[in-house]
């Protein structure tokens, strides 16, 4: 967000940034947008190539611009490199990934085991996004009756950070199993601080066409099941690989 005195405003990378005259965009502008948004995907294999300095500003300045309630920008990134650290992390997903496997059976349980669920190692930088409880003080306009609302800032921040990794090249893929409390204490994030997100970021072998999991047998539920006019409308619920 920025602030309407300055029309321009130049990041911590150097270029510049200025807003859209009137809020218009072009049409190949917006389509653009819609294109980055139906292209982006879960990624899970990376090739080895660094991550430019330039781009990653550009990525995490994308993050840091995302809305928050009572602008209270919870988040926080922690770039991690070293290869040590990444080994520990990896073996604590390993741990939650067979625990995990427990709620499948038979070819269910064959097929959870076979799918490449992580790129920890192989990316070149990962990334834990987290969200700061305490941020802006005991009280934070617009927070007073949902307090989870600096959590879904937060994610608003990592969906940014994921449409503008794509938009650059980049492949993203969010490693959700692992354990918050180990991660955290490995990571020494404070008892106030969520890790909200583990997240793996490189150029990837590619950008399928189709998501890896829809190709396995998971498919996209249709967006009119998802609409509702007025109020609830009960209907029997899809399972986990919505089917």
């Amino acid at each position: 967000m920025m602030e309407k005195s300055d029309p321009m405003q130049k990041n911590s990378t150097g270029f510049i940034v200025e807003p859209v005259p009137g809020g218009e965009f072009t049409d190949a502008e917006r389509d653009s947008f819609y294109r980055i948004v139906a292209s982006r995907r879960d990624i899970r294999r990376f090739r080895p190539d660094p991550v430019p300095e330039e781009i990653l500003g550009r990525i995490l300045w994308a993050a840091h611009h995302a809305g928050s309630v009572g602008y209270m920008q919870p988040w926080d990134f922690i770039l991690i490199r070293d290869q040590n650290t990444r080994a520990r992390v990896k073996a604590i997903f390993q741990e939650i990934t067979e625990a995990a496997s427990g709620c499948y059976e038979g070819e269910r349980r064959a097929l959870y085991n076979s799918l490449k669920l992580e790129g920890i190692l192989e990316a070149p930088l990962n990334l834990c996004v987290t969200c700061d409880t305490t941020r802006g003080g005991p009280h934070v306009l617009g927070r007073y009756s949902i307090r989870e609302t600096d959590v879904y800032s937060t994610c608003c921040a990592i969906q940014n950070l994921w449409l503008a990794a794509r938009a650059e090249g980049l492949g993203v893929g969010w490693v959700s199993l692992v354990d918050i409390d180990r991660l955290r204490d490995l990571l020494g994030i404070p008892p106030t601080v969520i890790p909200v997100a583990y997240m793996c970021i490189g150029y990837p072998n590619e950008f399928l066409p189709v998501p890896e999991l829809e190709t396995a047998g998971w498919r996209r539920l249709r967006l009119e099941d998802h609409l509702h006019e007025e109020r609830w409308r009960h209907r029997p619920g899809p399972d986990a690989r919505g089917q």
